[in-house]
């Protein structure tokens, strides 16, 4: 579920949930997000986000024949710079840009209005007590796929999320479960990379943790985002 690009107004609630959401984006960035203009690397492309409150402008960059291509996206829409697209090639080159700013800026997105959050309650993951809040999404400003479900563990004592699972229903569905590793700080605001496994369609969230330390996930693939500056 990638909820797409939008005002980030939170629904009022002084929730449990809420309140850890609200912890983990402070530790993760806080207001540095407001205003955050960076650019990284993510499987060879590049792209950038730039936030002014309420205003956002995202960009990819990509190489097409030796030639340099651009797509902008922001609060008026997407457009393409050196080449035509069709309306499906549209709607999904803009999914693909928000998703990977999405992760990329994890969890500022978690105040989005769209989003429902859940307390599940405490756990503990390889002898550090985490707190566990389900996302889901609203159908209205949600995407295409709102009936995705996330989980977060957020760390009690650092309000980082280090691990992530959600399972999605395109494609006969599927389960995934993150580890995050290569966690730093550049400029104010916390980027992660991810182990990113896969767990057979149906498996609860909420027991991924334990699969994973049984080692009964399978690795797919690395998420990773490389050379972030801040413009």
């Amino acid at each position: 579920m990638i909820l797409f690009a939008c005002k980030t107004t939170s629904k009022v609630g002084n929730s449990k949930a809420d309140q850890l959401i609200d912890a983990a984006i402070m530790a993760h960035g806080g207001d540095n997000y407001e205003t955050a203009h960076y650019q990284f690397v993510f499987r060879n492309k590049t792209y950038t986000f730039k936030n002014n409150h309420d205003r956002y402008e995202y960009t990819l960059t990509t190489e097409k024949e030796g030639k340099s291509v651009k797509t902008i996206l922001n609060n008026k829409g997407l457009t393409h710079i050196g080449s035509s697209l069709t309306e499906k090639q549209r709607k999904g080159t803009a999914a693909a840009i928000n998703s990977v700013i999405y992760f990329a800026t994890l969890p500022y997105k978690l105040k989005d209005k769209a989003v429902n959050k859940k307390y599940i309650g405490l756990v503990d993951i390889k002898s550090k007590d985490y707190e566990v809040i389900e996302i889901s999404f609203d159908e209205k400003g949600g995407g295409a796929d709102h009936d995705d479900v996330f989980y977060y563990w957020i760390n009690k004592e650092t309000s980082l999320i280090d691990y992530l699972a959600y399972n999605y229903q395109v494609n006969k569905g599927g389960v995934r479960f993150r580890s995050a590793y290569n966690t730093r700080n550049i400029g104010g605001i916390v980027f992660q990379d991810y182990i990113n496994y896969k767990a057979a369609v149906g498996t609860p969230l909420g027991d991924l943790p334990g699969l994973w330390e049984q080692g009964k996930l399978k690795e797919l693939s690395l998420i990773e985002t490389e050379d972030i500056k801040e413009l």
